[in-house]
Protein backbone atom coordinates (compact mmCIF):
# COMPACT_ATOMS: atom_id res chain seq x y z
CA UNK A 1 0.00 0.00 0.00
CA UNK A 2 2.65 2.53 0.69
CA UNK A 3 5.61 3.50 -1.82
CA UNK A 4 7.09 6.32 -2.26
CA UNK A 5 4.73 8.39 -3.49
CA UNK A 6 2.79 7.75 -0.56
CA UNK A 7 5.58 8.48 2.05
CA UNK A 8 6.37 11.54 0.61
CA UNK A 9 2.78 13.38 0.22
CA UNK A 10 2.52 12.39 4.24
CA UNK A 11 5.81 14.03 4.70
CA UNK A 12 4.41 16.90 3.31
CA UNK A 13 1.65 17.27 5.54
CA UNK A 14 3.68 16.69 7.99
CA UNK A 15 6.22 19.92 7.41
CA UNK A 16 3.30 22.12 6.29
CA UNK A 17 2.06 21.15 10.16
CA UNK A 18 -1.75 20.04 8.29
CA UNK A 19 -3.98 18.25 11.08
CA UNK A 20 -6.63 16.11 9.08
CA UNK A 21 -10.01 17.87 10.52
CA UNK A 22 -12.18 14.62 11.69
CA UNK A 23 -15.90 14.86 10.09
CA UNK A 24 -18.52 13.60 11.82
CA UNK A 25 -19.89 10.16 11.20
CA UNK A 26 -16.29 9.50 9.96
CA UNK A 27 -15.15 9.21 6.19
CA UNK A 28 -13.58 6.61 4.19
CA UNK A 29 -11.48 6.93 0.87
CA UNK A 30 -11.41 3.34 -0.84
CA UNK A 31 -9.06 3.48 -3.65
CA UNK A 32 -7.28 0.22 -5.50
CA UNK A 33 -3.55 -0.49 -4.83
CA UNK A 34 -2.44 0.33 -8.41
CA UNK A 35 -4.31 3.60 -8.13
CA UNK A 36 -2.65 4.71 -5.06
CA UNK A 37 0.77 3.82 -6.79
CA UNK A 38 0.61 6.59 -9.44
CA UNK A 39 1.11 9.94 -7.08
CA UNK A 40 -1.08 12.03 -8.99
CA UNK A 41 -4.04 9.83 -7.30
CA UNK A 42 -2.70 9.76 -4.33
CA UNK A 43 -2.52 13.33 -3.87
CA UNK A 44 -6.12 12.83 -4.14
CA UNK A 45 -6.00 10.48 -1.11
CA UNK A 46 -3.53 12.38 0.79
CA UNK A 47 -6.06 15.65 0.17
CA UNK A 48 -9.32 13.87 1.46
CA UNK A 49 -7.28 12.57 4.36
CA UNK A 50 -6.30 16.19 5.51
CA UNK A 51 -9.15 17.43 4.48
CA UNK A 52 -12.11 15.12 6.72
CA UNK A 53 -9.28 12.91 8.15
CA UNK A 54 -10.31 10.24 6.20
CA UNK A 55 -9.31 5.80 6.48
CA UNK A 56 -7.97 4.87 3.30
CA UNK A 57 -9.09 1.65 2.50
CA UNK A 58 -7.12 -0.25 -0.08
CA UNK A 59 -8.49 -3.09 -2.57
CA UNK A 60 -6.24 -5.00 -5.29
CA UNK A 61 -8.82 -6.94 -7.96
CA UNK A 62 -12.61 -6.02 -7.16
CA UNK A 63 -13.57 -2.89 -4.78
CA UNK A 64 -16.00 -5.35 -3.02
CA UNK A 65 -12.85 -6.40 -1.06
CA UNK A 66 -13.19 -3.30 0.67
CA UNK A 67 -16.97 -4.31 2.22
CA UNK A 68 -14.99 -5.86 5.41
CA UNK A 69 -13.26 -2.75 6.51
CA UNK A 70 -15.99 -0.22 5.83
CA UNK A 71 -17.89 -2.61 7.67
CA UNK A 72 -15.90 -2.19 10.69
CA UNK A 73 -15.22 1.18 10.07
CA UNK A 74 -19.24 2.18 8.91
CA UNK A 75 -18.23 5.77 8.01
CA UNK A 76 -20.85 8.32 7.71
CA UNK A 77 -18.74 9.08 4.04
CA UNK A 78 -17.26 7.00 1.32
CA UNK A 79 -15.16 8.74 -1.66
CA UNK A 80 -13.91 6.12 -3.81
CA UNK A 81 -10.99 7.40 -5.67
CA UNK A 82 -10.84 5.50 -9.17
CA UNK A 83 -9.15 6.17 -12.40
CA UNK A 84 -11.36 6.36 -15.43
CA UNK A 85 -10.36 3.26 -16.21
CA UNK A 86 -11.62 1.40 -13.41
CA UNK A 87 -14.75 3.59 -12.90
CA UNK A 88 -17.23 1.98 -15.48
CA UNK A 89 -20.82 0.49 -15.11
CA UNK A 90 -19.89 -2.03 -13.62
CA UNK A 91 -17.89 -0.43 -10.75
CA UNK A 92 -20.32 2.11 -9.97
CA UNK A 93 -22.60 -1.13 -9.48
CA UNK A 94 -20.57 -2.86 -7.42
CA UNK A 95 -20.52 0.33 -5.65
CA UNK A 96 -24.17 0.81 -5.28
CA UNK A 97 -24.32 -2.68 -4.12
CA UNK A 98 -21.27 -2.60 -1.70
CA UNK A 99 -22.69 0.65 0.25
CA UNK A 100 -25.96 -1.24 0.65
CA UNK A 101 -24.17 -4.19 2.32
CA UNK A 102 -22.03 -2.71 5.28
CA UNK A 103 -24.87 -3.80 7.94
CA UNK A 104 -27.86 -6.31 7.69
CA UNK A 105 -30.39 -4.44 6.78
CA UNK A 106 -30.92 -4.00 2.72
CA UNK A 107 -30.72 0.09 2.78
CA UNK A 108 -27.56 2.35 1.82
CA UNK A 109 -25.47 2.58 4.82
CA UNK A 110 -22.96 5.75 3.69
CA UNK A 111 -23.58 8.62 1.55
CA UNK A 112 -20.80 7.90 -1.45
CA UNK A 113 -19.13 9.55 -4.74
CA UNK A 114 -17.16 8.40 -6.77
CA UNK A 115 -13.95 10.67 -7.40
CA UNK A 116 -12.63 10.67 -10.69
CA UNK A 117 -12.64 12.71 -13.98
CA UNK A 118 -9.95 12.84 -17.42
CA UNK A 119 -7.21 13.30 -14.59
CA UNK A 120 -6.22 13.22 -11.37
CA UNK A 121 -6.44 16.97 -11.01
CA UNK A 122 -9.99 17.04 -11.84
CA UNK A 123 -10.70 15.21 -8.67
CA UNK A 124 -8.48 16.90 -6.46
CA UNK A 125 -10.10 19.97 -7.50
CA UNK A 126 -13.34 18.19 -6.18
CA UNK A 127 -11.82 17.62 -2.55
CA UNK A 128 -10.58 21.26 -2.76
CA UNK A 129 -13.80 22.82 -3.17
CA UNK A 130 -15.68 25.11 -1.14
CA UNK A 131 -19.07 24.65 -0.96
CA UNK A 132 -21.07 25.66 -3.65
CA UNK A 133 -25.02 27.91 -3.41
CA UNK A 134 -26.43 27.07 -6.25
CA UNK A 135 -28.30 30.21 -7.71
CA UNK A 136 -27.70 30.16 -11.54
CA UNK A 137 -29.27 27.75 -13.66
CA UNK A 138 -28.78 26.04 -17.23
CA UNK A 139 -30.79 23.81 -18.44
CA UNK A 140 -31.17 21.90 -22.37
CA UNK A 141 -35.01 21.43 -20.47
CA UNK A 142 -37.29 23.09 -18.40
CA UNK A 143 -35.51 23.87 -14.79
CA UNK A 144 -36.90 25.95 -12.22
CA UNK A 145 -35.57 29.06 -12.67
CA UNK A 146 -38.11 30.35 -10.12
CA UNK A 147 -36.33 28.38 -7.12
CA UNK A 148 -32.82 27.98 -8.55
CA UNK A 149 -32.76 31.81 -8.93
CA UNK A 150 -31.54 33.08 -12.75
CA UNK A 151 -30.84 31.17 -15.68
CA UNK A 152 -31.86 29.54 -19.08
CA UNK A 153 -33.60 27.00 -20.27
CA UNK A 154 -34.01 25.72 -23.84
CA UNK A 155 -37.10 23.39 -24.72
CA UNK A 156 -36.36 19.76 -25.74
CA UNK A 157 -39.94 19.64 -26.91
CA UNK A 158 -40.06 23.43 -28.91
CA UNK A 159 -37.83 24.35 -31.18
CA UNK A 160 -37.40 28.55 -31.11
CA UNK A 161 -37.97 28.11 -27.86
CA UNK A 162 -36.23 29.15 -24.48
CA UNK A 163 -36.88 30.86 -20.97
CA UNK A 164 -34.78 33.60 -19.67
CA UNK A 165 -34.84 34.40 -16.04
CA UNK A 166 -32.67 37.22 -14.51
CA UNK A 167 -31.53 37.99 -11.03
CA UNK A 168 -34.61 39.61 -8.95
CA UNK A 169 -36.47 39.34 -12.44
CA UNK A 170 -39.18 37.16 -13.58
CA UNK A 171 -39.29 33.86 -15.74
CA UNK A 172 -40.04 34.92 -19.49
CA UNK A 173 -40.46 32.65 -22.55
CA UNK A 174 -38.42 34.47 -25.78
CA UNK A 175 -37.38 33.52 -28.80
CA UNK A 176 -34.67 30.93 -29.13
CA UNK A 177 -32.01 29.72 -32.17
CA UNK A 178 -33.41 27.18 -34.42
CA UNK A 179 -30.19 24.99 -33.10
CA UNK A 180 -29.35 25.80 -29.73
CA UNK A 181 -25.69 23.82 -29.78
CA UNK A 182 -23.47 27.14 -29.90
CA UNK A 183 -25.24 29.25 -27.44
CA UNK A 184 -25.26 26.37 -24.74
CA UNK A 185 -21.38 26.40 -24.87
CA UNK A 186 -21.72 30.53 -24.32
CA UNK A 187 -23.45 29.75 -21.69
CA UNK A 188 -21.36 27.46 -20.03
CA UNK A 189 -18.15 29.48 -20.84
CA UNK A 190 -19.53 32.99 -20.14
CA UNK A 191 -22.44 33.31 -17.42
CA UNK A 192 -20.82 30.67 -14.84
CA UNK A 193 -23.81 28.32 -14.23
CA UNK A 194 -24.05 26.51 -10.97
CA UNK A 195 -26.19 24.11 -12.22
CA UNK A 196 -26.08 22.26 -15.76
CA UNK A 197 -29.18 19.61 -16.43
CA UNK A 198 -29.96 17.78 -19.87
CA UNK A 199 -32.54 15.68 -20.72
CA UNK A 200 -33.16 13.71 -24.03
CA UNK A 201 -31.05 11.57 -26.40
CA UNK A 202 -27.06 10.71 -25.28
CA UNK A 203 -24.95 8.13 -25.57
CA UNK A 204 -21.12 8.04 -23.49
CA UNK A 205 -20.14 9.70 -26.96
CA UNK A 206 -22.63 13.10 -26.89
CA UNK A 207 -25.43 14.73 -26.12
CA UNK A 208 -28.32 15.19 -28.38
CA UNK A 209 -29.63 18.82 -27.96
CA UNK A 210 -33.34 18.88 -28.78
CA UNK A 211 -35.45 15.71 -28.00
CA UNK A 212 -38.91 16.69 -30.46
CA UNK A 213 -36.65 18.54 -32.84
CA UNK A 214 -33.35 17.69 -34.93
CA UNK A 215 -30.38 20.03 -33.37
CA UNK A 216 -27.21 19.68 -32.46
CA UNK A 217 -24.99 17.99 -29.53
CA UNK A 218 -22.73 18.03 -27.43
CA UNK A 219 -19.47 15.79 -27.88
CA UNK A 220 -15.99 15.41 -26.50
CA UNK A 221 -13.08 14.89 -27.65
CA UNK A 222 -9.71 14.39 -25.54
CA UNK A 223 -11.68 15.58 -21.72
CA UNK A 224 -12.59 18.77 -23.73
CA UNK A 225 -16.52 19.20 -24.62
CA UNK A 226 -17.49 20.23 -27.60
CA UNK A 227 -20.49 22.23 -29.32
CA UNK A 228 -21.62 20.83 -32.62
CA UNK A 229 -24.30 22.52 -34.54
CA UNK A 230 -26.10 20.18 -36.60
CA UNK A 231 -25.42 21.70 -39.98
CA UNK A 232 -21.52 20.82 -38.99
CA UNK A 233 -21.86 17.61 -38.58
CA UNK A 234 -20.78 15.86 -42.08
CA UNK A 235 -21.61 12.08 -43.33
CA UNK A 236 -18.68 10.97 -45.55
CA UNK A 237 -18.11 7.93 -46.91
CA UNK A 238 -15.31 5.58 -45.89
CA UNK A 239 -12.67 4.99 -49.08
CA UNK A 240 -12.19 1.31 -49.99
CA UNK A 241 -15.49 0.67 -48.18
CA UNK A 242 -18.88 1.21 -50.40
CA UNK A 243 -21.13 0.87 -47.77
CA UNK A 244 -19.48 2.67 -45.33
CA UNK A 245 -19.84 6.04 -43.59
CA UNK A 246 -18.28 8.15 -40.98
CA UNK A 247 -19.26 11.42 -39.19
CA UNK A 248 -16.83 14.55 -39.37
CA UNK A 249 -17.00 17.53 -37.69
CA UNK A 250 -16.46 20.43 -39.97
CA UNK A 251 -16.64 23.14 -36.93
CA UNK A 252 -17.03 22.85 -32.98
CA UNK A 253 -17.19 25.04 -30.16
CA UNK A 254 -14.82 24.30 -27.21
CA UNK A 255 -16.23 24.07 -23.87
CA UNK A 256 -13.95 26.20 -21.41
CA UNK A 257 -15.76 26.37 -18.33
CA UNK A 258 -13.95 26.15 -14.91
CA UNK A 259 -16.54 27.91 -12.51
CA UNK A 260 -17.32 24.85 -10.20
CA UNK A 261 -21.30 23.54 -11.05
CA UNK A 262 -22.92 20.09 -11.04
CA UNK A 263 -24.79 18.51 -13.54
CA UNK A 264 -27.86 16.36 -13.23
CA UNK A 265 -27.72 14.52 -16.61
CA UNK A 266 -30.82 12.57 -15.07
CA UNK A 267 -33.07 12.43 -18.18
CA UNK A 268 -30.48 10.82 -20.58
CA UNK A 269 -29.08 7.63 -21.73
CA UNK A 270 -25.75 6.68 -20.97
CA UNK A 271 -24.18 9.94 -20.11
CA UNK A 272 -22.68 8.56 -16.54
CA UNK A 273 -21.25 6.00 -18.07
CA UNK A 274 -17.76 6.49 -17.95
CA UNK A 275 -16.67 3.92 -20.40
CA UNK A 276 -13.15 5.32 -21.00
CA UNK A 277 -11.48 8.50 -20.41
CA UNK A 278 -12.97 9.83 -24.48
CA UNK A 279 -16.16 9.43 -22.27
CA UNK A 280 -18.98 12.23 -21.96
CA UNK A 281 -18.30 11.93 -18.32
CA UNK A 282 -15.02 12.67 -18.61
CA UNK A 283 -15.22 15.62 -20.38
CA UNK A 284 -17.78 17.19 -18.26
CA UNK A 285 -15.85 16.37 -14.89
CA UNK A 286 -13.12 18.08 -16.81
CA UNK A 287 -13.88 20.89 -18.83
CA UNK A 288 -16.96 21.24 -17.89
CA UNK A 289 -16.17 22.03 -14.25
CA UNK A 290 -18.70 19.35 -13.07
CA UNK A 291 -17.69 18.63 -9.25
CA UNK A 292 -20.48 16.58 -8.94
CA UNK A 293 -22.80 14.67 -11.20
CA UNK A 294 -25.49 12.15 -11.61
CA UNK A 295 -25.90 10.66 -15.09
CA UNK A 296 -27.31 6.98 -15.99
CA UNK A 297 -24.42 4.25 -17.13
CA UNK A 298 -27.52 2.72 -18.83
CA UNK A 299 -30.48 3.13 -21.11
CA UNK A 300 -33.17 5.30 -19.11
CA UNK A 301 -36.72 4.06 -19.61
CA UNK A 302 -38.17 4.15 -15.88
CA UNK A 303 -36.32 7.18 -14.55
CA UNK A 304 -36.83 6.81 -10.61
CA UNK A 305 -33.28 7.40 -9.51
CA UNK A 306 -32.88 10.09 -12.17
CA UNK A 307 -35.72 12.32 -12.13
CA UNK A 308 -36.90 11.82 -8.19
CA UNK A 309 -33.39 13.14 -7.38
CA UNK A 310 -34.87 16.57 -8.70
CA UNK A 311 -37.73 16.11 -5.97
CA UNK A 312 -34.97 16.53 -3.13
CA UNK A 313 -32.70 18.27 -4.75
CA UNK A 314 -34.99 21.08 -6.96
CA UNK A 315 -38.23 20.20 -5.16
CA UNK A 316 -37.14 20.88 -1.16
CA UNK A 317 -35.17 23.79 -2.42
CA UNK A 318 -32.15 24.23 0.37
CA UNK A 319 -33.40 21.62 2.60
CA UNK A 320 -30.75 18.70 0.91
CA UNK A 321 -27.69 18.70 -0.93
CA UNK A 322 -27.28 17.01 -3.96
CA UNK A 323 -25.08 13.73 -2.49
CA UNK A 324 -27.74 13.83 0.33
CA UNK A 325 -30.71 13.81 -2.30
CA UNK A 326 -28.99 11.22 -4.44
CA UNK A 327 -28.79 9.16 -1.13
CA UNK A 328 -32.39 9.98 -0.20
CA UNK A 329 -33.74 8.97 -3.36
CA UNK A 330 -32.05 5.79 -3.66
CA UNK A 331 -33.58 4.71 -0.23
CA UNK A 332 -37.05 6.04 -1.38
CA UNK A 333 -36.75 3.09 -4.29
CA UNK A 334 -35.01 1.04 -2.23
CA UNK A 335 -38.49 1.05 0.35
CA UNK A 336 -40.17 0.82 -2.43
CA UNK A 337 -38.73 -2.57 -3.54
CA UNK A 338 -39.09 -3.98 0.39
CA UNK A 339 -42.93 -2.74 0.81
CA UNK A 340 -44.63 -3.59 -2.69
CA UNK A 341 -42.79 -6.67 -3.91
CA UNK A 342 -42.34 -8.50 -0.26
CA UNK A 343 -42.87 -11.91 -1.47
CA UNK A 344 -40.08 -11.56 -4.38
CA UNK A 345 -36.54 -12.28 -4.56
CA UNK A 346 -34.39 -9.36 -4.04
CA UNK A 347 -32.55 -9.89 -7.47
CA UNK A 348 -29.33 -8.57 -7.84
CA UNK A 349 -28.77 -8.09 -12.59
CA UNK A 350 -26.13 -9.15 -13.88
CA UNK A 351 -24.02 -7.33 -16.71
CA UNK A 352 -25.90 -9.13 -19.36
CA UNK A 353 -29.50 -8.08 -17.82
CA UNK A 354 -28.68 -4.51 -18.80
CA UNK A 355 -29.30 -4.67 -22.39
CA UNK A 356 -32.80 -2.73 -22.49
CA UNK A 357 -34.79 -4.65 -24.44
CA UNK A 358 -38.15 -7.39 -24.55
CA UNK A 359 -36.14 -10.39 -24.63
CA UNK A 360 -33.47 -9.53 -21.32
CA UNK A 361 -36.44 -8.34 -19.37
CA UNK A 362 -38.70 -11.30 -19.74
CA UNK A 363 -35.59 -13.21 -18.33
CA UNK A 364 -35.82 -11.02 -15.43
CA UNK A 365 -39.26 -11.01 -14.99
CA UNK A 366 -39.17 -14.86 -15.20
CA UNK A 367 -36.44 -14.97 -12.30
CA UNK A 368 -38.45 -12.20 -10.42
CA UNK A 369 -41.22 -15.39 -10.41
CA UNK A 370 -43.45 -13.45 -12.84
CA UNK A 371 -44.84 -15.89 -15.50
CA UNK A 372 -47.65 -13.54 -16.84
CA UNK A 373 -47.87 -9.77 -17.36
CA UNK A 374 -49.21 -8.37 -13.97
CA UNK A 375 -50.02 -4.60 -13.56
CA UNK A 376 -46.75 -4.45 -11.00
CA UNK A 377 -44.10 -6.00 -13.11
CA UNK A 378 -42.91 -2.63 -14.63
CA UNK A 379 -42.57 -0.75 -11.41
CA UNK A 380 -40.47 -4.07 -10.44
CA UNK A 381 -38.34 -4.29 -13.32
CA UNK A 382 -38.21 -0.37 -13.36
CA UNK A 383 -36.93 -0.18 -9.63
CA UNK A 384 -34.45 -3.15 -10.13
CA UNK A 385 -33.48 -1.43 -13.45
CA UNK A 386 -32.30 2.05 -11.91
CA UNK A 387 -31.79 0.78 -8.62
CA UNK A 388 -27.74 0.29 -9.31
CA UNK A 389 -27.04 2.40 -12.29
CA UNK A 390 -27.06 5.99 -11.82
CA UNK A 391 -23.64 6.95 -11.09
CA UNK A 392 -22.77 9.87 -8.98
CA UNK A 393 -19.73 11.14 -9.45
CA UNK A 394 -17.85 13.63 -6.74
CA UNK A 395 -16.65 13.81 -3.28
CA UNK A 396 -19.87 13.07 -1.03
CA UNK A 397 -19.08 15.33 2.29
CA UNK A 398 -19.14 17.99 -0.51
CA UNK A 399 -22.02 20.96 0.19
CA UNK A 400 -23.95 22.31 -2.96
CA UNK A 401 -27.27 23.02 -2.81
CA UNK A 402 -30.06 25.78 -3.42
CA UNK A 403 -30.12 28.60 -1.12
CA UNK A 404 -32.86 28.20 1.64
CA UNK A 405 -36.15 29.11 1.11
CA UNK A 406 -39.53 29.08 2.64
CA UNK A 407 -40.96 25.55 2.05
CA UNK A 408 -44.22 23.56 1.45
CA UNK A 409 -43.60 21.94 5.52
CA UNK A 410 -41.12 21.83 7.81
CA UNK A 411 -39.39 18.69 9.27
CA UNK A 412 -37.74 18.38 12.81
CA UNK A 413 -36.25 15.97 14.59
CA UNK A 414 -35.81 16.65 18.57
CA UNK A 415 -35.32 14.28 21.95
CA UNK A 416 -37.92 13.65 24.30
CA UNK A 417 -38.48 11.01 26.91
CA UNK A 418 -35.88 9.28 25.98
CA UNK A 419 -37.51 8.93 22.58
CA UNK A 420 -36.82 10.73 19.04
CA UNK A 421 -39.32 12.47 17.68
CA UNK A 422 -40.06 13.50 14.41
CA UNK A 423 -41.96 16.04 12.81
CA UNK A 424 -43.60 17.69 9.80
CA UNK A 425 -45.42 20.64 9.65
CA UNK A 426 -47.41 21.39 6.67
CA UNK A 427 -47.58 25.33 6.06
CA UNK A 428 -49.74 24.48 2.89
CA UNK A 429 -51.63 21.60 1.30
CA UNK A 430 -48.39 19.62 -0.97
CA UNK A 431 -48.31 15.87 -2.58
CA UNK A 432 -44.82 15.01 -2.34
CA UNK A 433 -43.03 13.28 -5.28
CA UNK A 434 -40.57 12.06 -2.52
CA UNK A 435 -41.04 10.90 0.93
CA UNK A 436 -39.18 12.72 3.73
CA UNK A 437 -36.09 11.54 5.20
CA UNK A 438 -34.31 12.90 8.10
CA UNK A 439 -30.43 11.24 9.64
CA UNK A 440 -30.08 10.49 12.91
CA UNK A 441 -28.18 12.84 15.12
CA UNK A 442 -26.05 9.63 16.30
CA UNK A 443 -26.21 5.51 14.83
CA UNK A 444 -28.75 3.54 16.42
CA UNK A 445 -26.92 1.16 16.74
CA UNK A 446 -29.15 -1.61 17.94
CA UNK A 447 -31.38 0.28 16.05
CA UNK A 448 -34.56 2.01 16.83
CA UNK A 449 -38.78 1.16 18.03
CA UNK A 450 -41.34 2.77 16.28
CA UNK A 451 -43.85 3.67 19.27
CA UNK A 452 -46.06 6.64 17.49
CA UNK A 453 -46.55 7.29 14.05
CA UNK A 454 -47.05 4.27 12.36
CA UNK A 455 -49.41 5.36 10.30
CA UNK A 456 -46.47 7.09 8.41
CA UNK A 457 -44.84 4.09 7.34
CA UNK A 458 -41.81 4.95 9.14
CA UNK A 459 -38.34 2.82 7.65
CA UNK A 460 -36.54 3.12 10.92
CA UNK A 461 -32.35 2.07 9.94
CA UNK A 462 -29.68 2.95 12.15
CA UNK A 463 -28.83 6.20 10.26
CA UNK A 464 -32.15 7.72 9.06
CA UNK A 465 -36.15 7.29 9.33
CA UNK A 466 -37.56 7.53 5.99
CA UNK A 467 -41.59 8.41 6.32
CA UNK A 468 -42.60 6.56 3.58
CA UNK A 469 -46.40 6.96 4.19
CA UNK A 470 -45.87 10.80 4.13
CA UNK A 471 -47.04 11.63 0.60
CA UNK A 472 -50.04 13.97 0.96
CA UNK A 473 -49.76 16.90 3.72
CA UNK A 474 -52.82 19.33 4.71
CA UNK A 475 -51.99 23.04 5.58
CA UNK A 476 -51.95 23.74 9.61
CA UNK A 477 -51.36 19.83 10.72
CA UNK A 478 -48.66 18.38 11.89
CA UNK A 479 -47.44 14.54 11.58
CA UNK A 480 -45.61 12.71 14.16
CA UNK A 481 -43.22 9.76 14.58
CA UNK A 482 -42.00 8.52 17.63
CA UNK A 483 -38.71 6.44 17.98
CA UNK A 484 -37.57 4.90 21.29
CA UNK A 485 -34.09 3.31 20.72
CA UNK A 486 -33.38 -0.41 21.86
Amino acid sequence: MSGWPRRAALVCLLLTGAAPAAIEGGYCTVVSRATLAEPAWCAVVDALTAKYGAETVTWAESVTEARAALAVKHPRYCGFVARPEEAGRRFVVAVHRLTRALDDDPYGDCLWGILTGYEAADALRMVRAEPLTVRRGLGGTAIPLDVIGEGVWFDEGRRNHMVVKPANGKAADQPGPDDPAERIVELLNTARPDVFITSGHATERDWQIGYSYPAGSLRCRDGVLLGVPRDQLKVVPVPGSPNARRIEIAKAFAVNSPNPKVHLGVGNCLIGHLSDRQAMAAALLHSGGVNQMAGYTVVSWYGFMGWGLNDYFLGQAGRYNLAQAFFANQQALLARLETEFPGKPRLDLEEADYAANAATLNKVAAKLGYTKPEPALKDHLGLLWDRDTLAFYGDPAWDARLAPQALAFDQTLTTADGKLVVELQAKQDVTLGRPPLLWWPQRLVKGGEVVAGEELRPVVTDDFVLLAGARKLVAGRTYRVEVRPR
